[in-house]
């Protein structure tokens, strides 16, 4: 370390759980970090909404003026208080005045990455993000780096702990939704508030994030199809236990090519049954993974922590030492690449299979009907099988990969048929050959 190099000043917005960690971290490793980095790292002021929380901090760092502190004399700004504003104004100061940034913040990447990347470009300045997507995994410097000479075909993955938490209760204890969601709150894993992750819009936005770095196309959080767990019963689990199939709630984003050779990029957020002997379906508790299909590394998978203070704080200093060695050596990180520019390809022509069972009359001619109506509607069946008499009667479907709108169709009109009382559940099916 040069003991006569300047220290890079970081201001740190926010000091929630990430946050504390973060700051703790940089004190107990001064030496530590400054060998790493080649100069020393010096925090010079903590935005906050309200001191008195933060005992823990030093009085003198604290400041409830977070623009005041962006404008202020220092090289990187941390951004751990998450949201769209005062968080997109902050970053763009920061990053438009030179200034490099380290964020989290999955929400405002997914909503107005571009903007923030056109800043950085604009300005010189660096913009790191691995805490934003599966906590401590590292998951997008891969992406953004050690496979940049690769081409990426398939990315899958959980990235929600809460959900994961939730299904693998469901899944070990047959529980409901309902009280495996209470239980996820009582233990920490579930906020006060959990829509966001049960809704999907948590993997929804770091779907967003994933394709854009895998496809280097530009795709915002709007442009990912989503649907949430809370329509998942017991039913559902015990259908995919009884095909030795796991339900998760998956992040698909994967480059489609047509038969002319035309592509598109489909980002979708949803539960699918995938086989017990995938990879991502051993994933439970609160972890994280994310399984790559790259054409020329093959299959990877990335698993660890998803969230929690610690393991996020890793990833937060992790890019801000890379940001840090980029001042010292006045190199520059990686920048955005959305050369590629594929279309968005609507959740209606993705290709995908389908899981339905169906409550049916116990009459003769039931399963030639509603194969009758896949065949009409040029959906192949991979499985079928029947069970039960009288009113436990019930028909169980597997297709082979269609466009999901020629699914939804069929469904709809099979839920028309005299013979079926009820399309008791419909599950997409991923992670095995169609």
């Amino acid at each position: 370390m040069n003991q006569d190099r300047e220290p890079i000043r970081v201001a740190l917005l926010g000091c929630g759980t990430v946050g504390t960690e973060v700051l703790r971290l940089l004190h107990d490793q001064p030496d530590e970090f400054a060998a790493r980095t080649g100069a020393p790292m010096l925090v010079t002021g903590v935005a906050v909404r309200r001191p008195h929380k933060h005992p823990e901090v030093p009085q003198h760092l604290l400041t409830t003026d977070a623009h005041a502190l962006v404008e202020g004399d220092v090289d990187v700004v941390v951004e751990l208080i998450g949201g769209i504003e005062p968080a997109r104004s902050l970053l763009l100061t920061a990053l438009r005045s030179g200034k490099s940034v380290v964020t989290a913040n999955k929400a405002l990447l997914a909503e107005h990455g571009s903007e923030l990347y056109a800043a950085a470009d604009a300005s010189g300045a660096d913009i790191y993000f691995e805490a934003a997507v599966a906590g401590a995994i590292p998951l997008l410097r891969p992406l953004r780096e050690s496979l940049a000479g690769d081409r990426i075909n398939r990315v899958m993955g959980i990235v929600n702990g809460t959900t994961n938490f939730i299904l693998s209760a469901m899944d070990s204890t047959g529980a409901g939704y309902a009280e495996t969601l209470d239980e996820a709150g009582r233990l920490g894993y579930a906020e006060a508030d959990p829509t966001a992750d049960v809704d999907g819009f948590d993997a929804a936005a770091k779907a967003a994030i994933l394709a854009s770095l895998a496809f280097h196309t530009r795709v915002t959080a709007s442009d990912v199809h989503r649907e949430g767990i809370s329509a998942v019963t017991p039913g559902d689990i015990a259908a995919a236990r009884t095909l030795d199939r796991a339900v998760k709630l998956l992040a698909i984003c994967e480059r489609v090519v047509d038969e002319d050779g035309t592509e598109s990029v489909s980002a979708r957020v949803h539960p699918a049954m995938i086989p017990r002997s995938h990879p991502l379906a051993g994933v439970g508790d609160a972890f994280n993974a994310v399984f790559v299909e790259a054409e020329a590394a093959g299959q990877l998978m990335f698993y660890g922590q998803g969230a929690g203070g610690a393991p996020t704080a890793s990833a937060v200093l992790g890019d801000l030492v890379a940001v840090a060695r980029n001042l010292v050596v006045a190199g520059k990180g990686p920048r955005e690449s959305a050369h590629a520019q594929l279309p968005m390809r609507p959740m209606g022509k993705t290709p995908t299979r389908y899981h339905i069972s169906l409550d049916v009359a116990d009459k003769p001619g039931v399963l030639s009907q509603v194969a009758a109506m896949f065949n009409d509607n040029d959906v192949s069946i991979s499985v079928v099988r029947q069970q039960g008499r009288g009113a436990e009667a019930s028909l169980v479907v597997v297709t082979h990969t269609a466009a999901d709108a020629a699914l939804k169709s069929t469904v709809d009109k099979i839920a028309q048929l005299p013979v079926v009382r009820e399309v008791v559940s419909v599950m997409r099916v991923e992670g095995e050959p169609s």
